[in-house]
């Protein structure tokens, strides 16, 4: 009997497996990373590329930006899908073309130009990406919550400008201002995330700023937030942020932001140190190059196989493919339509008739913070409070891919959320804490500043204009890597 753990795995197809059919998938998102799991059996080649090495579990990056877990908790190196599917190599790229004529992606690898890849099938699966909606000074001085390198650059930002804060509490200089943009699950929970880490850890890591110095407010253009939800699911979201001090401003879009503050669609007024942007995603610009149909929102077309309309051998998946009654883009209909894409695949390599896609709603989930969450399933009585919250972590536990950052999950918020105000140690995860250098920024935005020690409040043109001139924004605080 041969012992798994003495055996060596596979690490190739099969002898004949360079003549399989190449399956090429651009993004290593929930859709792309489960269509490749579930071509493990497919005779197939399958190519993955992504411009990031590894895969981000988006439902918990607000995790990352409040300090709660590790970034690499919530990652997985892409390179790790070949323990299960030998089939598959990855390839660290950007895609720049696609052409569906001539069967062949175009990549660019950073060196000796860019290369082309043939395929037989292609899944188009690299997501979309935060939009601002064209409002003025956002791209400059809003953070977006999309990518992991965002969520550090909050989570750096935030602790910045703690720093800077209490070198001026004691004179009670000014307060430290978080406007979360978007009051979709992303904006409660980051919100929500933010209000335990001023209830728990804020005294006892800063005894010298008082509690109240952080300030946390959620503005959303509608009048409820997390739509997505039953009406006293919303109103139970909203009764427990405010629980928690946080400032709901309902009913006002954000017309513009500058670097301590934000405009409201009244005209109002409101300063906002850090304003996170939590607002809404859009399909990448250059999606619309590569002659693939899109809807209004820019995203791809599909039939009820996933295919791509008019274009056999194509497929789509996730938050960049829309059917005519298009899936919300969230986590689990991305997973389901990456693995509808697979098995359609897999059904036309091996000359039996495809199945038309059909998405099982197992239902919707959002945290408000510590013993507060929603669960929304169909068929069942809705759950909050606690059993909402075991309900929360459980399910996202049981859908990351990889053992070690299932067990650190469920580890680190454990800690973090289990025992009381007593018993509960302060730990947050912290990274590149430059203070000094939100101070100096600080300083050279005084003119442009409405608020704050030494603000001579700069009219919104004079602060545009600024920005457009190369100034440091309220961003360039973390400065972020781009990915």
């Amino acid at each position: 009997m041969v012992m798994p753990f003495l055996s060596r795995r596979p690490t190739v197809p099969a002898k004949d497996g360079h003549s399989w059919p190449h399956v090429i998938i651009l993004g290593g998102g929930f859709a792309g990373a489960h269509a490749v799991r579930a071509l493990r059996d497919a005779r197939v080649r399958v190519t993955l590329i992504d411009r990031n090495v590894y895969k981000t579990f988006q439902p918990l990056l607000y995790q990352v930006a409040t300090a709660g877990l590790n970034p690499g908790d919530v990652t997985m190196f892409l390179r790790g899908l070949s323990l299960k599917v030998p089939n598959m190599r990855y390839r660290q790229g950007h895609v720049t073309g696609v052409d569906p004529e001539h069967r062949t992606v175009t990549i660019d690898e950073g060196q000796q130009g860019t290369h082309e890849l043939e395929y037989d099938y292609l899944i188009v699966a690299n997501g979309a990406t935060t939009t601002f909606f064209g409002t003025p000074g956002a791209e400059e001085h809003a953070m977006p919550m999309y990518t992991r390198s965002q969520a550090i650059a909050i989570r750096d930002r935030v602790f910045s400008e703690l720093e800077r804060s209490s070198r001026e509490a004691e004179a009670g200089v000014d307060r430290l201002h978080v406007c979360v943009v978007g009051g979709g699950p992303t904006g409660v929970e980051i919100a929500g995330a933010l209000a335990d880490f001023r209830m728990q850890e804020l005294d006892i890591l800063y005894p010298e700023m008082d509690p109240g110095t952080l300030q946390i407010t959620v503005l959303n253009r509608g009048e409820d937030l997390i739509k997505e939800f039953r009406p006293e699911f919303r109103e139970y979201a909203a009764e427990e942020l405010r629980e928690r001090g946080v400032t709901l401003q309902l009913g006002k879009g954000v017309q513009s932001v500058g670097y301590d503050h934000v405009v409201l669609d009244d005209d109002t007024i409101l300063e906002s140190d850090i304003t996170i942007w939590a607002a809404g995603v859009t399909v990448p610009e250059i999606v619309s190059e590569w002659g693939l149909p899109q809807d209004k929102r820019g995203r791809i077309q599909v039939d009820d196989y996933l295919q791509v309309k008019g274009l056999p051998g194509v497929y789509a998946a996730g938050d960049i493919a829309a059917q005519d009654d298009p899936l919300p883009q969230l986590a689990q209909p991305a997973v389901q339509m990456g693995e509808a894409a697979a098995a359609a695949i897999a059904a036309e390599v091996a000359g039996k008739p495809r199945k038309k896609f059909e998405y099982t709603d197992l239902g919707t989930m959002a945290t408000i913070g510590r013993h507060a969450a929603i669960a929304e399933i169909p068929h069942m009585p809705g759950l909050t409070g606690s059993v909402g919250w075991a309900a929360w972590l459980g399910v996202h536990v049981a859908k990351m891919i990889g053992h070690r950052n299932r067990r650190a999950v469920a580890m680190n918020l454990l800690t973090l959320y289990g025992g009381t105000r007593a018993t509960h140690q302060p730990n947050p995860v912290v990274g590149e804490v430059d203070s000094v250098r939100a101070a100096r920024i600080f300083e050279e935005q005084a003119k442009h500043r409405k608020f704050g020690r030494d603000a001579q409040g700069a009219s919104e043109s004079d602060r545009i204009a600024a920005a457009q001139e190369g100034e440091h924004g309220a961003r360039d605080v973390s400065d972020p890597v781009k990915d």
